[in-house]
């Protein structure tokens, strides 16, 4: 199932586009953000009629059939010029928005720590969302209210993304996207039960964002060359954490009740800060 993953299909368009990927890295999640609205319904629909076995083969057909189709459809890639292949932080000239302490391998560094604690958050939120509200004091019908709007929420930053926000660099819009989830945290702790739909667009709509930097963010700084690669290394810090959210988060909430949103925003406030020690470096257009 990993290389069903969004990792797959980035690497592949970047070897497509380069530094032109990012629209289409987009377009590709806003497109994807629809998944478990059919996904859901349509697993729902299959169980009900031929049996969960039924439905497992049905979706494993059209992997087979649709899926494998599609992707042998795909061009060749094609060689990424050398301007392209250079990572950003090395072809950069400008050296006064970039500190002398900071590396590729620092870079490095903070994009594995944002990307594992951002999808801490992710995964903690997607598994106890609900208990979490009502431990606010949200009633049941809120909590799944406020659950259904995560995935509008997503979908809507990314289409902000795909249009206001397509010329603002991906670091200062994933700077925005993490500081999302602890401000929304922040409002619902102040007015309780009543902001909890702000609360739930908040963390929906910077989940969505950050799903798109975790495939711009390692282009813009280190370039196309050995993308798939360096995303693959960069992402298993955050496989872990996502391993981690739902029985570590769950103790949490269990001890600790609405309290346990001090973990989250704790990790959503340090993604922020260390995402800002990230140079704005200018670099070639990721279009």
């Amino acid at each position: 199932m990993g290389g069903g993953l969004y990792e797959a299909a980035f690497s592949v368009l970047v070897g497509l586009y380069g530094n032109r990927s990012r629209s289409a890295i987009t377009g590709i999640t806003l497109i994807a953000g629809f998944a478990s609205t059919v996904g859901w319904p349509l697993s729902a629909f299959l169980e009900a009629h031929i049996g969960w076995q039924g439905a497992c083969f049905t979706w494993a057909a059209l992997h087979l059939t649709l899926g494998l189709a599609l992707n042998l459809s795909l061009p060749k890639l094609s060689t990424v010029n050398t301007l392209e292949a250079t990572p950003a932080l090395q072809r950069d000239s400008d050296t006064s928005s970039l500190n002398t302490d900071h590396s590729p391998r620092w870079a490095s560094c903070a994009l594995a720590f944002v990307f594992a604690a951002t999808w801490f958050i992710s995964t903690a939120m997607a598994a106890h969302l609900p208990r979490l509200l009502q431990a606010g004091g949200t009633t049941l019908a809120t909590a799944v209210m406020v659950g259904a709007l995560i995935g509008p929420a997503q979908v809507a930053a990314r289409l902000l993304e795909f249009g206001l926000l397509r010329n603002v660099h991906p670091v200062v819009s994933a700077r925005i996207a993490a500081s999302l989830h602890p401000l929304g945290a922040l409002i619902f702790g102040i007015f309780g039960a009543p902001a909890a739909a702000v609360f739930g667009i908040l963390h929906g709509a910077g989940n969505g964002i950050l799903t798109i930097a975790k495939g711009t963010l390692p282009l813009v700084i280190f370039g196309p060359n050995g993308y798939g690669h360096r995303q693959g290394v960069l992402m298993v810090p955050a496989r872990i954490a996502q391993a981690l959210a739902p029985w570590l988060f769950g103790i949490c909430l269990d001890a600790f009740g609405i309290r346990a949103l001090w973990l989250t925003s704790i990790l959503g406030v340090g993604a922020t800060l260390v995402l800002m020690t990230v140079p704005v470096v200018a670099s070639k257009r990721v279009g």
